[in-house]
């Protein structure tokens, strides 16, 4: 990695605050991550990431860490789109993700697209760890290329943990120098938007949710352990938040 690149790190604590709602002990941010608390509803806290600057470019290396602790709840979301720039040099970058939810937690991770820019080379990991009872939703959604242009390399890892047992490990890796095969009929099938949503619930545990197609280019799979996943392709980012809205809408009925 590119010494030269950014380093830039986010923290959120989110805690019961004892009157039915929720406090942020912490919220702490530097150079191109900005957080900045919006307004909640009942006992739920909100907060908003905020790209300071453009980037992640390459040699950058972002972190973003929430921790929500027992009985609290959070949602976070992101003013606009994640851009993977390509820097003045060829170093990747990289930008993780670490969240930590307890029990009777709840924690609705919503950010904006990611979009992969033609010459980029951006790594992103997301390892979550929750508790027995904790809640989580949190969706991903990666777009390859601007309109009219060829998308830079992108690869992705997700990990997810229920009390300390593993329900998702999984990677995809998409652009130029990746595996071969992530533009065919497999992976991707010429789409330029892939998302998913993670949805963990302690009731799925007793009644797994069904595996089944919803609609054109996105399914659900219950996952082992309280957790369905939700995987989407679609031809731009306006089509593939629509099929992920549907697919929670979807879950939060049942």
């Amino acid at each position: 990695m590119n010494s030269s690149g950014v380093r830039s790190v986010a923290t959120i604590v989110a805690r019961d605050d004892g009157r039915g709602g929720t406090a942020l002990p912490v919220l702490e941010s530097d150079g191109p991550l900005a957080l900045r608390r919006t307004r909640g509803s009942g006992a739920e806290a909100r907060v908003m990431l905020v790209g300071a600057m453009s980037g992640p470019l390459g040699g950058d290396h972002f972190t973003v860490r929430a921790r929500v602790e027992e009985g609290a709840r959070l949602s976070v979301g992101s003013a606009a789109a994640t851009i993977a720039l390509p820097g003045q040099t060829k170093g990747e970058a990289r930008y993780d993700v670490r969240l930590d939810v307890a029990d009777r937690a709840e924690l609705h991770w919503l950010p904006e697209q990611l979009i992969s820019v033609q010459g980029s080379d951006l790594y992103v990991t997301t390892r979550i760890e929750l508790a027995a009872t904790a809640r989580l939703v949190l969706r991903e959604e990666q777009v390859l290329g601007r309109a009219g242009e060829e998308p830079g390399r992108l690869t992705s890892r997700l990990t997810v943990r229920v009390a300390g047992q593993a329900v998702l490990d999984q990677e995809l890796a998409c652009g130029p120098g990746a595996p071969g095969g992530w533009d065919g009929p497999a992976v991707l099938a010429g789409h330029r938007a892939v998302g998913q949503l993670i949805v963990v619930r302690p009731e799925f545990a007793a009644e797994p949710v069904p595996a089944r197609a919803l609609g054109e280019g996105a399914s659900v799979v219950p996952l082992a352990g309280p957790a369905a996943l939700v995987t989407a392709v679609a031809p731009d980012a306006l089509r593939l938040r629509r099929l992920l809205d549907e697919a929670l809408a979807s879950l939060v009925r049942m």
